[in-house]
């Protein structure tokens, strides 16, 4: 172990290449964040209803211009950086050609494109599937697989592909020169096992649900492990130091959990990000679900459980985009985020919206109908947009505690606290909200970039600065703000979710398919 007298000298710079934008953030050994940079992107563009693809070009390009407007800015000397580490969203895929060259736009985790299935599930399983209630989950994910997509509809494609990579991969990629990748990033329809850390063996049903060449995946290592060094050419497009060692992190919600300080079970991570979600850290492998497995953990042979709500903060951009242009233009004028001007809405609606209640299931998931439909229901003539902006927030966090009762229930230990991160946290009224419907207190971890500083902690232990994970996340992370719930607003919330919020898309989903079946949508 290093001389902690000496920690405070050093920098790691984390990278997080998220959904909306990308991030660059020295970091020192106290968990302080110095000069981040931010840099919006443009998530994805669609050449056809439900696709959602970005040139992978594009992330690497402002991956360099965030770098280097990081160092421009900094008052810190190249010399103090150590090391590099890297988290990102999940689950969006790029097709490279040898020289590492992209064959087509990545595939945004976004996109709603699904795959044939027939001739992949094998017909002897069906019934018993069916019987098991497993069939509908199954043939989610792998219509979803985005490689049975590419090998049916782009032949061609796949067989150029030379590595077929998570966005994660590719930048590695473009930072070491290396083919390689954080198994901390290995979620989803891939022929991996959780349990190992590794990819699936041999007689594993994944390579038949999600069949490829093993040789085009890339190899893995585990989070807190070298990936590689900065290349000559990385050096130059990032401004990196070259020889920087980049460290293996992980995916940006389990780096999220780290970086808020939840290390078990009874401490659940909630991230207000594009995808909202709840999360809780774990050494034993739990399925939420039937053969759904936990993700792989930022720490090496631990596990998270994750409930998401798909479209989660995305329907408060939504609401920001079509009801937000008096906030918007404000903001542009006053030079502040529209979301500041926003959290007056919130603070002008009383607990409930005065009944007016939202379900948030803008996307369906594999646990949900695939003509599933979101819902806003009780409109009355005293309803404002402020209302309709308190419903949505509100139906979230509903949402969330729904899938934190699952939780509990799989983990077999009650949740006690709750860590709030992602840009949702920044919010004092979404906090209280949050802590009301609970009936928990909430804690507002120091800095809201939780990702990038689980990803730090993820190398410092890798450079060895710490010799484990608790000694780390101790000298890294710490609360903020603690929100404790209203007891009046409390009771108000409890009897909304059980005697409606539970009841709603039970009710509802009839409806929803006499809906699909006249207009044809979802299709």
């Amino acid at each position: 172990m290093k001389d902690s007298s000496k920690q405070t000298d050093e920098l790691i710079v984390a990278i997080d290449a998220g959904t909306q934008s990308i991030r660059a953030a020295l970091v020192d050994l106290a968990g302080n964040i110095h000069g981040l940079v931010k840099t919006p992107i443009e998530p994805y563009f669609s050449e056809r209803p439900g696709w959602a693809e970005q040139q992978p070009e594009y992330y690497w390009q402002m991956l360099c211009k965030t770098c280097r407007k990081l160092f421009d800015a900094s008052e810190f000397p190249k010399d103090r950086v150590v090391a590099v580490t890297l988290t990102t969203q999940r689950s969006t895929f790029v097709n490279v050609d040898r020289d590492g060259n992209p064959l087509r736009p990545a595939i945004v985790w976004l996109d709603q494109r699904k795959a044939g299935t027939k001739g992949i599930i094998p017909a002897f399983s069906v019934p018993v599937l069916k019987a098991l209630r497993l069939y509908q989950f199954v043939e989610y994910v792998t219509g979803y697989c985005r490689s049975n997509w590419i090998q049916q509809n782009q032949p061609e494609i796949w067989e150029k592909t030379y590595k077929f990579l998570f966005l994660s991969g590719y930048l590695t990629y473009k930072i070491t020169g290396e083919f390689k990748d954080s198994a901390g990033n290995m979620i989803g329809t891939i022929p991996f096992d959780v349990k190992k850390f590794d990819w699936a063996g041999k007689w594993d049903l994944k390579w038949k649900l999600f069949p490829m060449e093993k040789e085009k995946l890339p190899e893995l290592v585990k989070p807190t492990q070298l990936l590689g060094h900065v290349t000559n050419k990385a050096a130059e497009d990032t401004g990196l130091p070259k020889g920087l060692p980049l460290f293996a992190a992980s995916n940006d919600k389990a780096c999220d959990i780290v970086g808020a300080g939840c290390l078990t079970p009874d401490t659940a991570c909630i991230s207000f990000g594009t995808t909202a979600t709840i999360n809780t850290q774990n050494d034993k492998y739990i399925e939420l679900r039937p053969f759904l497995p936990p993700y792989p953990s930022a720490i090496p042979g631990q596990f998270y459980s994750e409930v998401t709500v798909v479209r989660g903060l995305w329907m408060v951009s939504w609401f920001k985009q079509e009801f937000g242009l008096q906030e918007r233009l404000q903001a542009l004028e006053k030079e502040v985020a529209p979301e500041e001007l926003l959290e007056k809405l919130l603070k002008d609606v009383p607990p409930g919206s005065m009944g007016l209640m939202c379900q948030p299931y803008w996307t369906p998931g594999p646990e949900l109908a695939s003509f599933t439909k979101g819902s806003i229901i009780g409109f009355g003539d005293v309803h404002t947009r402020a209302h309709l902006y308190r419903s949505i927030v509100e139906g979230i966090v509903f949402a969330l505690k729904e899938g934190a009762e699952l939780t509990e229930k799989k983990n077999k230990t009650p949740i006690t606290t709750i860590r709030a991160s992602g840009g949702g946290s920044r919010s004092d009224s979404i906090m209280q909200i949050t802590a009301d419907v609970f009936g928990l207190p909430v804690h507002r971890p120091h800095t809201d970039e939780t990702s990038a500083l689980g990803a730090a902690i993820d190398a410092a232990v890798g450079m060895k600065f710490f010799p484990d994970f608790n000694k780390a996340v101790n000298a890294m992370t710490r609360v903020k703000d603690i929100f404790e719930p209203i007891k009046k607003n409390e009771q108000i919330y409890q009897d909304l979710y059980q005697r409606a919020y539970l009841k709603i898309y039970k009710q509802l989903l009839p409806l929803f398919k006499e809906i699909q079946d006249i207009t044809g949508y979802p299709e």
